[in-house]
């Protein structure tokens, strides 16, 4: 197996992840992650190696994302909300009709990282590390971001 057979075995399935995560589709997931690889494939070259190649990946994925949306003018990505995830203490309201839309509006109301952050974990089903690689930071402050989202969100539904 190639070399770069191997990175595609390795990381397809988590880049197809955060791909999923991102579009909530997961056709479009499949064409974003096959795009991101051909990307990498063509620009491996030009990989410095000053960060994780799964962070390298997925700022690929997320760029061909973007660009995709652009194309598509589908850039409000909140319209195809069509993702299932468990939350302790949030889960039960989100599987009830008029909760769910109540905790989906505290959670737009977040701002950045909070965002982003409550978001990958759930329903990107990202690890602490992982999250913390992509912003450049520790798994101590992915874990302290999410915590303090999860406050914002239960103080708001108060």
């Amino acid at each position: 197996m190639t070399e770069f057979g191997e990175i595609y075995s390795q990381y397809f399935k988590d880049v197809y992840k955060y791909a999923l995560f991102l579009s909530r589709n997961e056709a479009i997931a499949e064409e974003i992650t096959q795009e991101t690889f051909f990307k990498a494939l063509n620009s491996i070259d030009k990989f410095d190696g000053k960060c994780k190649l799964y962070v390298w990946l997925c700022q690929i994925a997320k760029n061909t994302y973007f660009s995709f949306c652009k194309k598509e003018k589908r850039l409000d990505r909140d319209a195809d909300c069509d993702a299932s995830f468990c939350a302790d203490g949030l889960e039960p309201r989100l599987l009830i009709g008029e909760s769910a839309f109540e905790v989906h509006r505290a959670l737009h109301k977040l701002e950045e990282p909070y965002k982003e952050v409550f978001l990958l974990r759930l329903f990107g089903e990202l690890s602490f590390a992982q999250i913390a690689e992509l912003f450049g930071k520790t798994e101590s402050w992915a874990r302290v971001t999410y915590h303090r989202a999860r406050l914002k969100i239960k103080e708001d539904l108060s």
